[in-house]
């Protein structure tokens, strides 16, 4: 894979609009799709495949062979000379993904899968607590339904992917398959609610959804198909619906911190960013320290009543007094919409990943502990080899018996340190190693991956000591993040210094007007093709973007402070964060 660097293959500079055929549809040139092929080919054999280094050189010399012929060979580039590379390898090696022969399109690995069981487990509780019940609702959407809204429909008009045949028949009416399911439900919607007894209704679907993306693909980023839960509510008041947003923003932001170890900004998008057809728009923020970016996490909104209008979603109301054979005014329903994807995996990678590979926190990791029996040479007789074995196999039993994921890797013809460097690829959180010498001194050594630090824990506290390690691992690992991303959200008060700091891998907070032409000001301003601008060479060139406002304001705008923006006259009305963005 070319090592440009994964944010320049996250830019859409020199990307145009696709083509669209005369009935509409979009289209994809011959030539772009053979580069795209050529891309994905590439991405998925990683550039250097000869040799070992010093994977796999142990003290035994059984099982040489079978290591050389492992497709695992250890990540051969580091995160900061190509973050590209680095990652393609990562979730290659790491067992994490798989492509396919559609661009965009991938496998999910148990690894990762698992990581998605645990957070659809974790959000599924949170929500049914809060009286959302799960359904499931058709993936193909009629035209005329998906036009309904227009702001909606011209949101993703170039990402939506069309069914013009069925079998050996031309459709006489195309179907979208859903990028978004607001037009698919809210049909039902309108004839569910007649009442207002029948609000608040609150269904969720945990599905697929597909948006075409014409920007180069990057696994778990982004993708043509890509996995969600997608939650769609019905309430009586704005009141109603705004608390709800706001305590849905909450359970996605402990999904980041409490599984993920991922510190995100809770906050509202400005207009200009807010979700197509939406009365207003919560996100929470993450940051990428590698390159210096923000990336959007997760989003709930508040959907007001503009699709309500559009469906006839109307209940009568039932505070005002009538007389006898008058009929009430008819209200429309408030609406909200909230959606977390796969895109969170991907997140966790570059935040924790290192150069030997994954780091995953306990919480979410389909192996949390892996035991490996060492001390085992060529003079080892099979008798104790056997009695290792069978020691270290005692240990899984009980660690399991504990509630730990644990994995035993006898595995003949593979040295120790060979298996050490596989895990540790594989961001498994502990490894305990435990051979005759430990077996004597009743105990084992682990070791964590995300500090490498070494100690010894006794063998009858293992039951105990290791989940009580685990936890310490998710509670430092979310705050070495965290202090990373505050370290780097830096207050700029005038223009001369944004630029600079931005290239500093920051994100800034700075007053703003909140207005939007503004905003596209700002963008096209602190991009590196602006004439005379002082951009590092190393930097990405695209502009910042606004990311959000937070919630928690950093101070009070100050009475007569101006907008960051010296083309902008205007008063600042909030501190807005700005950064380059994924």
């Amino acid at each position: 894979m070319a090592s440009e660097g994964i944010e320049q293959k996250m830019e859409d500079l020199n990307v145009t609009k696709p083509s669209t055929s005369q009935s509409g549809e979009p289209t994809e040139k011959p030539a772009k799709q053979d580069k795209e092929r050529r891309d994905q080919k590439k991405a998925a054999k990683p550039k250097q495949q000869q040799g070992q280094g010093k994977q796999g050189q142990g003290k035994q010399g059984q099982g040489k062979k079978k290591e050389d012929d492992q497709d695992t060979k250890g990540i051969t580039v580091t995160k900061a000379e190509d973050l590209s590379e680095w990652y393609q390898q990562v979730i290659l090696k790491a067992e994490m993904l798989e492509f396919t022969d559609v661009p965009g399109c991938y496998i999910y690995l148990p690894r990762s899968y698992m990581i998605w069981e645990e957070i659809r487990d974790f959000f599924d509780a949170k929500i049914k607590a809060m009286g959302v019940e799960n359904s499931y609702f058709p993936l193909f959407i009629t035209e005329a339904n998906l036009q309904r809204e227009k702001d909606h429909v011209e949101g993703f008009a170039a990402e939506v992917a069309w069914v013009t045949e069925g079998g050996r028949n031309k459709l006489e009416k195309k179907l979208a398959v859903r990028p978004t399911s607001e037009t698919a439900m809210y049909s039902y919607y309108s004839k569910k609610i007649r009442s207002h007894r029948d609000l608040p209704l609150k269904l969720n679907q945990w599905n697929n959804v597909v948006r075409w993306e014409f920007k180069h693909a990057v696994p778990f980023l982004r993708s043509r198909e890509f996995l969600w839960q997608e939650g769609h509510t019905a309430h009586m008041t704005e009141a109603e619906a705004g608390k709800e947003v706001l305590e849905i923003l909450d359970h996605y932001a402990a999904i980041y911190e409490e599984l993920l170890a991922v510190p995100v900004v809770k906050g509202k998008k400005t207009v200009n960013e807010q979700f197509p057809g939406a009365h207003y728009t919560t996100t929470i923020e993450g940051f990428i320290p590698a390159v210096g970016r923000g990336i959007q996490a997760a989003t709930s909104h508040c959907l007001g009543q503009h699709f309500a209008k559009m469906f006839d979603i109307t209940v009568e109301d039932p505070n005002q007094q009538v007389k006898d054979g008058e009929k009430r005014d008819k209200l429309h329903v408030w609406q909200n919409s909230w959606g977390f994807t796969t895109r969170s995996i991907g997140v966790m990678i570059l935040v924790h990943g290192d150069d030997k590979g994954l780091v995953v926190p306990p919480r979410v990791s389909n192996v949390q502990a892996v035991l490996i029996p060492v001390g085992i040479n060529n003079k080892t007789t099979p008798e104790d080899k056997e009695h290792i074995n069978n020691e270290v196999d005692k240990l899984r039993k009980t660690l399991k018996g504990a509630g730990v994921r644990t994995e035993l890797d006898d595995r003949d013809g593979y040295s120790a340190g060979y298996k050490f460097n596989e895990w540790e690829m594989k961001g498994v959180p502990l490894r305990l190693e435990c051979g005759p010498k430990d077996l004597a001194k009743e105990s084992v050594l682990a070791v964590r991956r995300d500090t490498g630090e070494k100690f010894t824990i006794a063998i009858a506290d293992l039951a105990t000591e290791v989940p009580k390690r685990l936890e310490t691992i998710q509670k430092e690992m979310l705050q070495r993040a965290s202090d990373i991303y505050a370290s780097h959200r830096k207050i700029v008060r005038e223009w001369k210094d944004f630029v600079p700091t931005l290239n500093e891998k920051n994100v800034l907070l700075v007053p703003h007007c909140a207005g939007g032409e503004c905003e596209d000001e700002i963008k096209k301003d602190s991009a590196a093709t602006v004439e005379g601008q002082e951009v590092d060479a190393r930097a990405p060139s695209m502009g910042a973007k606004s990311l959000c406002i937070p919630a928690e304001q950093p101070e009070e705008i100050k009475e007569g402070t101006k907008c960051i923006n010296p083309k902008c006259s205007q008063n600042a009305k909030e501190w807005v964060m700005f950064g380059r963005s994924y």
